[in-house]
């Protein structure tokens, strides 16, 4: 198995083994509609080589919007915007999957006109206070996500991930340290994994069985009392045994973490570059059929090969390299080697927050 080889989740089949990795790249307009710039960003990205593209992070419901310029689908205002988008990406050849997301206590009030709220009340990065969700906010938060899917089936997506890491809405009621509920959503591992399972099923009924679901977990929250590689693992049997089609394991996120998902440093050797390669054992070795796309510090072609020939990924998800190097990938498979260019200085966010959008700061303009 080679990273250039092709692979088949739920029917789709794909070219490679790389997958561009969600991002916010700030590019869309306040109100959260594609943009040309964003579309070419993509279509850039679709061109570059990766077998899948992951949109931005989309919220489903205006009060999870997390960051300014965000991609939405809360409204079908948005689907021309997306179907364009999808286009685009198609027209190279690539399927594109839409994230589905929902800040929780992360969203942003100012942004959103709306209290976060969260599984447990808790006071968020901004001093606001996330109010703890009813069994009846849960329920119009599930339903969400699916109208939300359905919209992204009418806006040519090929296939949906479920955003449950990074210290946003679903990976907060599978957090301990967010999740101190003491009813069925609270307490266990089968609990707390409770609205992520409704979620997917509620996804699921929507698209059909025959159409890709992926979702995003962490492999541990870097935070004292929070999500553990071993829940982590325990989580994905779960969603396993639900029917899920495909993880991508990250980490970290949120105002308290060790480590946000996006580390600043350039890793040394090659060791130093994958991020949570034992979290990714551990999954390996329980998770026997439900592929898993590993993303976080990859910046080699070898060792993305070697990832695979170890058996610890299915697929690799690349972030910050594409956004230096959207090409990378058809530069590794031209003959080029030589590891990404990305220095993982985490400059790339600066201008997608300042209304630029996302963009290297250290490339030549």
């Amino acid at each position: 198995m080679d990273v250039f080889d092709g692979i088949v989740i739920n029917g789709l089949r794909i070219k490679n083994r790389f997958v561009r990795s969600a991002t916010w790249e700030g590019m869309t307009t306040n109100e959260g509609a594609v943009t040309p710039e964003l579309t070419r960003l993509i279509k850039a990205l679709a061109e570059g080589g990766t077998g899948l593209l992951i949109s931005s992070h989309a919220y489903v419901r205006k009060d999870g919007q997390g960051t300014p310029k965000q991609l939405s689908i809360d409204d079908d205002a948005m689907i021309p915007g997306l179907r364009g988008m999808c286009d685009a990406v198609h027209e190279a050849g690539v399927p594109i999957f839409g994230q589905l997301a929902h800040g929780g206590a992360s969203a942003n009030e100012s942004l959103s006109g709306f209290q976060p709220m969260a599984p447990t009340e808790i006071e968020n990065a901004r001093g606001v206070k996330a109010r703890e969700m009813t069994e009846e906010d849960i329920a119009i938060w599930v339903e969400s996500f699916a109208i939300a899917a359905r919209r992204a089936v009418s806006a040519g997506f090929d296939g949906v991930q479920i955003h449950a890491a990074h210290a946003y809405g679903l990976g907060q009621f599978l957090s301990p340290y967010y999740n101190r509920r003491t009813d069925r959503y609270g307490g266990t591992i089968e609990n707390r994994a409770r609205a992520f399972v409704e979620v997917y099923r509620a996804v699921r009924d929507v698209v059909g069985k025959n159409y890709p679901i992926a979702a995003k977990i962490n492999s541990e929250d870097f935070i004292d009392g929070g999500l553990t590689p071993s829940m982590m693992v325990e989580t994905s049997i779960i969603m396993e045994n639900e029917g899920l089609d495909a993880m991508e394991m990250s980490g970290g996120g949120g105002p308290v973490a060790r480590y946000l998902s996006t580390r600043r440093g350039d890793p040394n050797t090659p060791d130093e570059e994958v991020y949570y390669k034992e979290a990714a054992r551990l999954y390996k070795e329980s998770v026997k059929k439900m592929p898993l796309m590993l993303v976080g510090g990859i910046r080699s072609l070898e060792v993305a090969r070697q990832l695979l020939r170890d058996g610890l990924a299915d697929m690799i998800s690349l972030a910050r390299p594409l956004v230096r190097e959207p090409g990378l990938v058809n530069r590794w498979a031209s003959g080029d080697t030589t590891r990404a260019a990305c220095v993982s200085c985490d400059g790339c966010r600066k201008p997608a927050g300042s209304g630029e959008g996302l963009r290297c700061v250290l490339n030549k303009v």
